[in-house]
């Protein structure tokens, strides 16, 4: 029986109790050969016959199960969940149990499934990857393989990229579960220790990327590595003599579904996940750090120093070499050489590669990272090996601990040792041959339920930063003077706020939406559809909550997207565009770029000072100057970070070898 039909059974299991996979250390000629491979033959491909076939046949089945009981439903969908685990996922008892599913979400939910959201539920239940553009109901699909693969008694798993969003699918779709007889839960930030390992027990678990792997390292923590087959089943009768805390994931690692699957297989993959503990030594260096950031700052770019933008890295020249050597200090922290040259390095990073209101933000409790993808600030994260308390001493805010590390993983390990996943996102396609590269999943990419009408119009790119500036909070103004809302997209909460103030001066009424606002952005979103209404919002990856537009706002155009600057990934552009313009509405975006921004002068920056020196001061460029700039820029940047995520992921397999037999089980 082919792999494919019982996604479940490929590879090899773990020897243990509970569900999941084996580590599978990947060699480097086998990952040439994948990379030939996802070259050779697409990685990603539209619906064909086959697709319309299935939907057919669900369709047909549908209409029979009209008029069944509740009961009826719930018997039916039993019978053929058992058939599907001992033959695979195929054939007419697939298609009857998603008609049941079907059935069942239009009597609990008043939502018929539409076409694209079933063809996307039986492509997620045999562990593919799919693309549904934004607005096609990506929450109310996730029902098809997870009541599915729930009736067939395994763990299940729906993976959001936040708590909001985890909560409110929760409350969404739990009256189907409930109707099937199916038990779930939500897990995020705010639910207690004690009480997770009872919501990891539910038949469908709703949480967030960071929160199911946190759980799974405390688990490998608390257990330790004895954890075969035989152990846990001792540990399951005697150990309460032994007063070991109870399993987060009781069930295992069987099947999960990713939703904004690029956002965590992808962007967020490029650093391990960390469990660490404190360390007692701080205040010998806080001293020392504090010493060290005044000998940075007296430090010349260039002569003692060479910054790499492209990959926030700092070369010390042989300049300071003699510096370093002589420096006359009686703090411990500083005694050897080598303790100077990399305190140095994290000071000089502190100095030029990390920003307030860019890479992080200042709060009450002290320093909180703002992830640059998504634009939220990551609480209870740092920064590792003392760069987090070098910036925390350039800030002068309160220090804290020195953490050492206990356990880590990267999100391609753990997610590998699922017994099967699957993932939805709006932006796949230029991601295709990585995700068969690393992860062994197809991309199936589907057309929108209705008709796209977004008016995209020519990229603006300005000589200066300040002109892009300017240029935004007019066409800002003329849009919502027409009745029309108007999202604009910025790269930092700095930027937010500085369009703000512009705003302001102009006398135009806004609302802002960035790190510093986290608590209210499903309300702020969900009113950025309202005529005349300004939003100015940092990155919009994942923010999940549609923006609803009127009748009458739709009849003027809908709502207007505005991008102020690209991103290293054209994925999060799209999906900040992807805003507009859902379900078949009208609507419209532009962008509004500057030779100064970043992107373009760490990744193009031949380019960018050929095209600024080309023009005169305060010019607008030509279209076709910035899609050349564009291409250029994100092409160099994407490929990074492809190299970083492939170099995370070969440290993690290194760092697993050096641990030994016990840690190998980590």
């Amino acid at each position: 029986m082919s792999s494919k039909s019982r996604p479940w059974a490929a590879g090899r299991r773990a020897d243990l109790a509970l569900p999941e996979r084996r580590p599978v250390e990947v060699k480097p000629s086998d990952r040439v050969v994948r990379q030939v491979l996802s070259r050779l033959s697409r990685a990603d491909r539209r619906p064909g016959l086959f697709e319309r076939i299935e939907y057919l046949a669900v369709a047909r089945q549908a209409a029979r199960w009209r008029g069944a009981e509740d009961a009826a439903l719930r018997e039916g969908l039993t019978t053929a969940a058992q058939w599907l685990l001992r033959h695979g996922v195929q054939g007419p008892p697939l298609w009857r149990a998603a008609a049941i599913v079907r059935e069942m979400t239009r009597r609990k939910l008043g939502l018929w499934l539409h076409p694209v959201q079933i063809t996307a539920g039986l492509a997620l239940l045999r562990g593919r990857i799919v693309e549904m553009a934004t607005g096609e109901g990506k929450t109310v699909t996730v029902l098809v393989p997870a009541v599915i693969a729930a009736s067939m008694r395994f763990p299940v798993h729906i993976v959001t990229v936040n708590d909001y969003l985890s909560a409110r699918d929760h409350k969404i779709l739990r009256p189907v579960l409930d109707a099937f007889g199916l038990t779930s839960a939500a897990i995020t930030e705010d639910v207690a220790p004690h009480l997770r390992a009872g919501a990891h027990d539910t038949d469908v678990v709703f949480t967030t990327n960071t929160s199911l792997t946190f759980d799974y390292l405390r688990d490998r923590v608390a257990h330790g590595a004895d954890r075969s087959a035989l152990a846990e089943l001792a540990q399951a009768r005697l150990g309460g003599k032994f007063g070991r805390a109870p399993r987060n994931l009781g069930r295992g690692l069987g099947f999960a579904v990713l939703d904004e699957v690029d956002s965590v297989l992808i962007d967020e993959a490029q650093t391990p996940l960390i469990i660490t503990a404190e360390r007692q030594d701080g205040e010998t260096r806080g001293r020392a750090e504090r010493l060290m950031l005044h000998f940075a700052a007296s430090l010349q770019a260039d002569l003692h120093f060479r910054l790499h933008g492209r990959t926030r890295r700092v070369e010390l020249l042989p300049a300071v070499d003699p510096l370093i050597a002589g420096w006359q200090t009686t703090e411990p922290a500083l005694a050897s050489e080598t303790a100077r040259r990399d305190m140095l390095g994290h000071a000089l990073s502190a100095l030029h590669f990390y920003h307030r209101d860019d890479q992080y933000i200042l709060t009450p409790d002290g320093i909180e990272i703002i992830d640059e993808y998504t634009g939220r600030v990551m609480p209870d994260r740092q920064w590792q090996q003392g760069l987090h308390q070098m910036i925390e001493a350039k800030e002068e805010v309160a220090r804290s601990a020195d953490r050492e590390t206990l356990a880590q993983i990267t999100y391609q390990a753990f997610f590998n040792r699922f017994l099967w996943f699957a993932g939805m996102t709006g932006t796949a396609r230029e991601i295709a041959p990585e995700l068969r590269t690393s992860y062994g999943r197809a991309v199936l990419r589907l057309p929108t339920h209705r008709r796209m009408r977004l008016r995209f119009r020519s990229i603006r790119l300005y000589r200066t930063s300040a002109a892009r500036w300017r240029a935004v909070a007019r066409e800002a103004g003329r849009i919502a003077g027409q009745g029309r809302p108007v999202l604009i997209g910025t790269r930092s909460v700095a930027a937010s706020e500085y369009l703000s103030d512009l705003l302001k001066a102009e006398g135009l009424a806004h609302v802002v939406l960035n790190a510093r606002q986290d608590a209210q952005e499903a309300e702020i979103v969900a009113q950025a559809g309202t005529a005349g209404q300004i939003t100015v919002a940092t990155n919009m990856a994942g923010r999940g909550t549609d923006i609803p537009v009127s009748p009458a706002v739709e009849a003027r155009g809908g709502l207007h997207v505005i991008l102020t600057e690209f991103h290293t990934s054209a994925r999060i552009d799209r999906q900040l565009i992807g805003r507009t313009a859902r379900q078949g509405q009208r609507g419209s975006a532009a962008a509004f770029v500057s030779l100064e921004d970043p992107l373009f002068v760490d990744m193009a920056p031949r380019l960018t000072a050929l095209l600024r020196g080309a023009v005169p001061f305060g010019t607008r460029l030509p279209g076709k100057c910035a899609d050349l700039l564009r291409n250029v820029a994100q092409s160099r940047a994407e490929r990074q970070g492809q190299r970083q995520r492939r170099a995370t992921t070969r440290q993690a397999e290194r760092l697993r070898k050096s641990y030994g037999f016990r840690h190998d089980r980590i």
